[in-house]
């Protein structure tokens, strides 16, 4: 090892004090690969559900002043891809909300509530 690699490293041991997740290495084939121990974020997906679905529905409300326009080019489709994505982002947010109250209700996954 060369005098940049062994202050590369020493410079990754520092940051491990300041919180950084250790870091393994892992050997596949003739690759190493660096791979960090860290948990799982913890999300439910209500947020992003609610989010993209506001902004489908607000797309689909923006296109209707220029249904005349859309039928006379032939896309339309550009309306109804907007009403099938606020359409499908409701049935993502109720799928969301009850798998977040399900793993809420698990003992060892109790946590506060938003």
């Amino acid at each position: 090892m060369g005098h940049r690699e062994i202050a590369r490293l020493e410079r990754a041991a520092r940051r491990h004090e300041f919180g950084r997740p250790d870091v393994t290495e892992l050997e596949i084939g003739r690759t190493t690969h660096r791979v960090a121990e860290v948990e799982p974020m913890d999300v439910d997906g209500v947020r992003t559900m609610t989010v993209g679905t506001i902004t489908w529905g607000v797309i689909a409300i923006a296109l209707l002043p220029f249904l005349g326009t859309l039928e006379s080019d032939g896309r339309t489709w550009w309306l109804w891809t907007a009403v099938a994505g606020f359409g499908l982002g409701l049935i993502g947010i109720e799928y969301c909300r009850r798998r977040r109250n399900a793993l809420r209700m698990q003992p060892g996954r109790r946590r506060k509530l938003d």
